[in-house]
């Protein structure tokens, strides 16, 4: 059974900082591609960015310069470090975790960015 579990959101003012941290759980296998969803409301869940076993990092444009994505392949974990926060950047951020086709998703967390 794999559980994604997110952690770290929060409210913060415009123009700063917070990290999402995201671990999946797994007996028996590392996986291949972890990464971050958003949805904000009435919006459809868009691709923040995702990093892979064996490539380099991947950002939306909204994000790009902003958000840093790393990861310990190993310990099936991920990161964002997000800075320079935009009120437009207010969603809930979803962890997801793929192997094989299969993507496994984490319940979510709420980042708000309001002054």
């Amino acid at each position: 059974q794999v559980r994604v579990v997110e952690s770290g959101g929060g409210s913060v003012q415009p123009g700063g900082s917070l990290r999402l941290s995201c671990a999946a759980s797994a007996n028996t296998f590392s996986f291949n591609v972890m990464g971050w969803y958003r949805q904000a409301p009435g919006k459809e869940r868009e691709l923040v960015a995702f990093i892979s076993s064996v490539g380099s990092p991947n950002y939306a444009d909204s994000v790009k310069g902003r958000f840093t994505i790393s990861g310990d392949n190993a310990k099936n974990t991920v990161y964002l470090q997000m800075n320079s926060l935009k009120p437009e950047d207010t969603a809930v951020y979803y962890c997801y975790a793929m192997r094989g086709g299969l993507r496994y998703w984490g319940q979510g967390t709420q980042v708000t960015v309001s002054s």
